[in-house]
């Protein structure tokens, strides 16, 4: 091969290499389309929400007042019992037989007594013949005495003896809803044990808890008719309530503290859940923002502004206020003026150029074949 054609073709080959090598261009980053708003003050009222349970104004837990083994229940949960309906039966063997006792007992008392007071009577005539002393005759009047007493206590013991044969049935004291069961039949059960659970008719109570720095404002409503509404969940129009008790102490384990709102006699169901709102103070110049402007960076929370000078993005620390459904209530870092991205911020960096995202709507005709046009047959087959 020639020499100068050997080198000449190297050399060829060594400026195609570094050709192919030279590093290429990035494309250019596409325009990034981005929805937003402009941020405008509204006037709003601070309130608070809490999730409270509905419970009666007065709930009983019913047992019998002597021990014993459980014999029948006639209730369940959920059943509706009318004052002084029968709710549970004890065994009262035992109790019977106790209370045959007292009687047995009253009448050995009587039959004493009646003896001794014959007796007083013989003697005391014995005293006014001269055959007796006056102290053998006061003796005689002791023992009267001492029998009328043991008569007495025998029929106190067996009023009490009566009493707790009678408390071997448990009735409700008043009308109400069984909500809650807690013995059934077999069980032997000491006296006090609850047996069953009766809410009874008539008030219902909002049951919800609330943090320590919201307790203060709550015992001013105290006695006080508005600034609470409930809104039972799922279902329901809104109630009017009143705050009726708020607890001394915080809770131990949650350092919260229970509130009590009255709704009188409200239409709302036993262990209905629903929403407490207490109203506040009216605000001016709210600034809300709906939950998708809003992102975590850097463990801040910000929002992007739109610079629409040079439209470009740029990220905007802010200090949240609340929630309030779908929207944040901004408390600092965002002023009324300011245009801040609500859509597509998951994609956007510092200076990014962007423009604003225009809605358009494609409409697809089908075509579409006129009344008059024949739609040719089938071929017949032959």
């Amino acid at each position: 091969m020639n020499k100068p054609l050997f080198v000449a073709t190297v050399l060829s080959l060594s400026v195609l290499g570094l050709v192919g090598c030279a590093k290429k261009e990035a494309p250019p980053e596409p325009v990034r389309a981005v929805r937003t708003i402009t941020v405008n003050g509204s006037e709003t009222v601070a309130a608070h929400e809490y999730a409270a349970e509905i419970r009666a104004r007065t709930e009983s837990r019913l047992g019998f007042r002597v021990g014993g083994k459980l014999q029948s229940r006639a209730v369940n949960l959920g059943d509706s019992v009318k004052a002084g309906q029968v709710l549970a039966q004890l065994d009262g063997q035992d109790l019977r037989l106790g209370q045959e006792a007292a009687r047995a007992a009253v009448a050995a008392a009587q039959t004493n007594l009646d003896q001794v007071t014959a007796d007083y009577k013989r003697f005391k005539e014995l005293r006014d013949q001269g055959f007796i002393g006056a102290a053998e005759l006061e003796r005689r009047e002791t023992a009267v005495k001492t029998a009328r007493a043991q008569l007495d206590q025998a029929k106190a013991q067996a009023s009490v003896q009566g009493n707790q044969a009678g408390y071997a049935t448990l009735v409700a004291d008043a009308a109400g809803v069984v909500t809650a069961v807690e013995a059934e039949p077999g069980q032997v059960v000491s006296a006090g044990t609850p047996v069953v659970r009766l809410a009874h008719d008539g008030p219902r109570d909002a049951v919800f808890s609330v943090p320590e720095d919201r307790v203060g404002d709550l015992r001013q409503l105290l006695g006080k008719a508005g600034g609470v509404t409930l809104q039972p969940w799922g279902e329901g129009p809104t109630v009017p309530a009143s705050v009726r008790e708020v607890a001394a102490a915080a809770d131990p384990v949650t350092r919260t503290f229970l509130v009590k709102a009255d709704l009188g006699n409200a239409s709302v169901r036993l262990g209905q859940t629903a929403n407490v709102r207490i109203a506040g103070q009216t605000v001016a110049g709210v600034i809300r923002l709906p939950l998708t402007a809003v992102a975590e960076s850097k463990g801040q929370t910000v929002v992007w502004m739109l610079d629409r000078s040079s439209m470009t993005v740029r990220s905007q620390p802010v200090v949240v206020g609340g929630a309030d459904g779908n929207t944040v209530v901004i408390g600092q870092g965002v002023k009324p003026g300011d245009e801040v991205v609500v859509a597509g911020i998951h994609v956007l960096t510092p200076g990014l150029k962007v423009k604003p995202y225009v809605e358009t709507q494609v409409a697809s005709a089908a075509k579409a074949v006129p009344a008059s046009a024949s739609i040719p047959a089938p071929a017949a087959s032959r």
